[in-house]
């Protein structure tokens, strides 16, 4: 089965209450998953070849939260042709860049050679107040995508 690293960006804990989710769904289903609350590159770089599952929300400007920014600074000059993941983007579309932290990350990862599996999930605050009822289907439909 396959070895996850679940790496979360999160202001008022949704995110890491997803990924938390995320990492029970994925063991129940044999594979190693491991969470990520403060993410730092060297954890990163620990799931090169295998896959990495980026949970963030956003802030209000369509920033990433404190907490991921510096595993996404870190890796801003890397190349990362052999590593595989999946985003799930919290939001609100309320503001202007709906999903922006999630959409950073992917755009990031795609220049940089990184193969995204499957679609990214964007979750909408002001529709869905409870994430996990979105985010539990698509991550339990990604498993099926790893190898």
């Amino acid at each position: 089965m396959a070895e996850v690293g679940i790496f979360v960006g999160t202001m008022y804990g949704n995110a890491l209450l997803v990924a938390e989710e995320a990492e029970s769904i994925l063991t129940g289903l044999g594979h190693k998953a491991t969470v990520f609350e403060d993410p730092e590159i060297s954890d990163w770089e620990a799931y090169t070849g295998k896959y990495a599952l980026v949970v963030t929300s956003t802030t209000g400007q369509g920033d990433l939260p404190d907490s991921i920014v510096p595993l996404f600074e870190g890796m801003k000059d890397m190349y990362q042709p052999h590593m595989r993941y999946g985003i799930i983007s919290l939001g609100d579309s309320t503001y202007a860049n709906f999903c922006g932290g999630g959409k950073k990350f992917d755009e990031r990862l795609q220049e940089q050679g990184a193969q995204r599996i499957g679609e990214m999930l964007m979750i909408d605050a002001s529709e869905d107040p409870e994430p996990e009822s979105l985010s539990n289907p698509w991550v339990e439909h990604w498993a099926t995508l790893l190898n």
